[in-house]
């Protein structure tokens, strides 16, 4: 009882008198054990200073009497926790999943002839063309939409007259212009998957296709502007937010909408369609006519200008450029004409000349013989296989060649930090600009050739998880070759302190490398260097 008598006044404690505090008869019966904490010993926050009062009675001898609420009450079949017990945890109900009832699998023959008889196999002499045709040939659904809308479509793209024999790409024109306007919205791109499927892969194409395209335009036309002013102008030209003004500037929103549902239909809700209808008919011309009379298409039929106030670049602080272009890109202006029909000359060094010396400076050649020149270009050029063979009459050609491609190379791995502030084009970002989109064309090419029947969502995902920015760094480190980098003595020492901002170095460079190739010896060493060099598709990636 020293316990009890050592114990405060409850009523001392709640600052109210005693006949306000009032326990049931069946609690009173028990003896109780009271625990406080006085004014001082409580922990800091806002409970300093509060005094607490806890009366604890034991179970197994308490009897609920008539006022006690009924969740205080003692069951025989819940019995309380043991010392160190840790409380169940009571599952919560999950949602059942709905149940889906799968299609038995096809029989061998029935599995062969659906495979003999889609269309992807009909052109084995045009792979990629054939990889973008539906899985299934079509019905008659999808054949009375072309007998009703393909001449308008022909017409509006300036190709009512056009016809083709059979063997050749284009005499699948028809095919792929329908699947163009068949986007995941349109009654036979939610009735039909093999439609579906069909459209989102040529818009998968047609996407980096267009980019392509106008990163080689813009390159050329105005070869003394930064890499920044560049992006701005092809994202005036080619947004998703301008793609359906485009459209209708044609008269193609009866073909995207064909119930007359133009006017109706919110704007946000005309992007995402129009965006993919605009990039399958830019794969679709592309595949069966080519990249000339995909110029064409965007410039008279749809109406591009470079010179258009919302396609202007920023104004920003530019850099004085003071040296000198090569003769075919100084004097006039290059016209998208020039472009589209541009024939490389018989007997020219690099397979894109006039692409390469808008690329590369002729001021280049100052750097021959220098220090990174002895010691490192022999190491890149061994990692890399340079040079390749070329089959030339004269040596001199050969000589020629291989002295741009080692200043090319030199300029890969020239850091924009070294000479931009004094020489804005002796760096590799230009190199870097076309490198990050033919690379996006090359890998596009290889994805849909090896997945016949991936609808293009996953294949987009698939694409992107490959061309990751830091994986694309990573396949040079794994090279060791970005030791090579030529950085400035100010960037040199930030990089020394924070390894993660070299990343974006390494996969400049390793971009431009790839620009570099497609430069000199055309698409096949890109994809030379993407699968055999760097193995872009490796099965260690940290994608998987």
């Amino acid at each position: 009882m020293a316990m009890q008598q050592s114990m405060t006044p409850l009523s001392s404690i709640f600052k109210c008198p005693c006949s306000r505090l009032s326990f049931a008869h069946s609690l009173c019966n028990t003896a109780p054990s009271v625990f406080f904490r006085s004014r001082g010993q409580a922990g800091g926050g806002a409970t300093r200073g509060v005094t607490t009062c806890a009366v604890g009675v034991p179970a197994k001898n308490w009897t609920a009497g008539v006022n006690t609420p009924k969740e205080w009450q003692w069951t025989p079949h819940r019995e309380p926790r043991r010392p160190g017990e840790k409380r169940k945890k009571i599952p919560m109900p999950r949602p059942k999943k709905e149940r889906v009832l799968l299609r038995p699998p096809m029989d061998d023959t029935r599995l062969a002839e659906k495979l003999l008889n889609s269309p992807q196999l009909t052109l084995t002499s045009f792979p990629l063309l054939s990889s973008c045709l539906p899985p299934a040939p079509l019905n008659q659904w999808d054949e009375a939409w072309m007998e009703e809308y393909l001449l308008e479509a022909k017409d509006a793209l300036g190709l009512a007259g056009f016809e083709a024999e059979e063997g050749i790409p284009g005499a699948q024109l028809d095919n792929l212009l329908y699947l163009a306007f068949q986007h995941p919205d349109s009654t036979r791109g939610k009735r039909a998957p093999y439609v579906r499927n069909g459209h989102t892969r040529l818009a998968f194409l047609g996407e980096y296709v267009l980019e392509l395209g106008m990163t080689e335009m813009v390159l050329q036309i105005f070869p003394r502007e930064m890499t920044g002013s560049l992006r701005e102008r092809v994202f005036g030209l080619i947004n998703k937010k301008i793609l359906p003004t485009w459209l209708h500037s044609a008269s193609m929103d009866r073909l995207v909408y064909p119930d007359g549902d133009w006017e109706t239909v919110r704007w946000n809700d005309k992007v995402k369609p129009c965006k993919s209808v605009f990039y399958a008919l830019i794969a679709a011309v592309y595949l069966t006519l080519g990249m000339p009379e995909v110029f064409r298409v965007l410039f008279e039929v749809f109406g591009f200008d470079v010179d258009a106030p919302e396609c202007q670049p920023k104004p920003r602080g530019n850099f004085e450029d003071v040296d000198h272009l090569s003769s075919e890109l100084d004097g006039e202006r290059l016209t998208w004409q020039d472009i589209a029909y541009y024939q490389a000359p018989e007997g020219a060094l690099f397979s894109e000349p006039r692409l390469f010396r808008a690329c590369v400076p002729p001021g280049m050649h100052r750097f021959r013989n220098n220090l990174w020149e002895a010691e490192s270009l022999p190491v890149v050029k061994k990692a890399l296989g340079y040079p390749q063979f070329v089959r030339d009459d004269n040596p001199e050609v050969t000589a020629a060649r291989n002295i741009e491609l080692d200043l090319g190379l030199q300029l890969c791995f020239l850091h924009p930090s070294t000479y931009k502030t004094e020489h804005p084009r002796f760096c590799y970002e230009r190199l870097e600009y076309l490198g990050s989109k033919v690379q996006d064309v090359i890998m596009a090419e290889k994805i849909l050739l090896k997945y016949l029947d991936a609808p293009g969502q996953w294949i987009e995902e698939r694409h992107r998880k490959i061309l990751l920015n830091r994986v694309c760094g990573l396949y040079l480190r794994n090279l060791k070759l970005h030791y090579h980098i030529v950085y400035s003595d100010e960037r040199h020492e930030v990089f020394a302190k924070a390894r993660k901002l070299r990343n974006f170095a390494t996969t400049g460079v390793s971009q431009a490398l790839h620009g570099l190739g497609y430069t000199v010896y055309g698409r096949p060493e890109v994809r030379r260097l993407m699968f055999r060099v760097m193995n872009f598709e490796q099965l260690e990636s940290p994608i998987e």
